[in-house]
């Protein structure tokens, strides 16, 4: 049964973390920087500690009794996985739903699965999972060959966007992403995929914070048998507080660049309505991990959990691809092409996910 939660949680998680962009694409006449901002303000500022205060007791004093150590390696993590999210959004402007989460989700999984078994083969913790475990154990090599079989659905894809590229006039690839650019988008969606793994070793780091919140549960319910639901919200305030740093930052530069400053009042905008969708978008991003932290809470292993929500949200992206059309006009050779990149990418998920449960 709690196999069955966990698998359900992720799938939320990932259905909304493969349709927060959606609502995105009704605001009008706002300039990217300007509607990005307003959805993560929502997303890393506002929500998540309206979570935590919903569901952690006393997450502030935990915050604020953390070790100086473990506040700012999961801050700075969430500042690098802030870099990797903001080029998200450039890379589904270039790329597309399907084509971009492919490739970006891709490099995501693989090192998000992989650099903590480095991290931890230099920092030696007991209970973590080494690289020299990664190598020497059964389920160690064949999560390996799923980072390897990852690898090789990011190179398809990749090859799919390049016979896309050849086949469609500019006028037929921009009337399903408007911005399309190969070059640029496998450019901006390979960075962004390697950073946005960062969230995953946020996570690692912060778990003296969730770990705290999880022992104060168990002492006010001393005869559950299973883990706080909800341990990892109050990790996601300081992690976030990343990500909001980077974007933030970004943005404003970007607004003073392009003198978009404006759009927040331009009454010629429908400005309620891009305050809604915006909202809406940031909100639903963050709904990704805050039920990523409850079907983890119930699997119990950080690296299949991480693996797993990957796999959803690159399902859920490719869906909202086909429903939009992006794919329309390329030959069937193409379609063929991307369709096995995508199951490539899936099945190196699971591959890695089924690893990681032999542990």
């Amino acid at each position: 049964m709690q196999l069955i939660l966990g698998i359900f949680f992720h799938f939320i998680g990932g259905f909304a973390s493969g349709s927060f962009y959606m609502p995105f694409k009704k605001v009008r006449k706002w300039a990217w920087e300007s509607y990005w901002i307003v959805g993560g303000l929502f997303s890393w500022l506002i929500v998540p500690p309206l979570a935590a205060w919903l569901t952690v007791p006393h997450f502030a004093e935990i915050i604020s009794l953390t070790s100086a150590s473990t506040f700012w390696w999961t801050y700075f993590w969430g500042v690098l996985w802030g870099v990797g999210g903001l080029m998200y959004g450039l890379g589904m402007r270039y790329l597309g739903m399907s084509l971009g989460n492919s490739v970006l989700l891709g490099f995501t999984s693989a090192f998000g699965a992989l650099v903590p078994s480095i991290y931890y083969g230099i920092m030696h913790t007991p209970g973590k999972t080494t690289f020299h475990d990664l190598l020497t154990t059964y389920w160690g090599r064949i999560a390996l060959a799923g980072v390897i079989l990852c690898l090789i659905g990011i190179y398809i894809c990749g090859k799919a966007g390049v016979m896309k590229e050849r086949e469609l006039s500019d006028e037929k690839k921009k009337e399903s992403v408007k911005e399309f650019s190969l070059v640029k988008g496998l450019i901006v969606c390979t960075i962004s995929g390697i950073l946005s793994a960062c969230f995953n070793y946020g996570i690692e780091s912060g778990s003296p914070m969730a770990g705290a919140a999880n022992s104060l549960w168990h002492a006010a319910h001393p005869d559950a048998t299973t883990e706080f639901l909800y341990q990892n919200n109050v990790t996601y305030v300081v992690l976030l507080w990343g990500g909001l740093t980077t974007n933030f930052i970004w943005c404003m530069i970007l607004n003073a660049r392009n003198r978009t400053f404006g759009d927040y009042t331009d009454k010629s905008s429908p400005l309620a309505r891009n305050y809604f969708f915006a909202a809406l978008a940031g909100t639903v991003w963050f709904l990704q991990f805050f039920f990523y932290g409850m079907g983890e809470s119930r699997l119990g292993n950080g690296a299949s959990s991480w693996i797993l929500h990957m796999a959803f949200i690159i399902l859920v992206a490719n869906m909202w691809g086909i429903a939009l059309r992006e794919w329309k006009g390329v030959s069937r050779k193409t379609r063929v092409m991307i369709t096995v990149g995508i199951i490539t990418i899936l099945l190196s998920v699971l591959l890695v996910g089924y690893g990681n449960s032999q542990k």
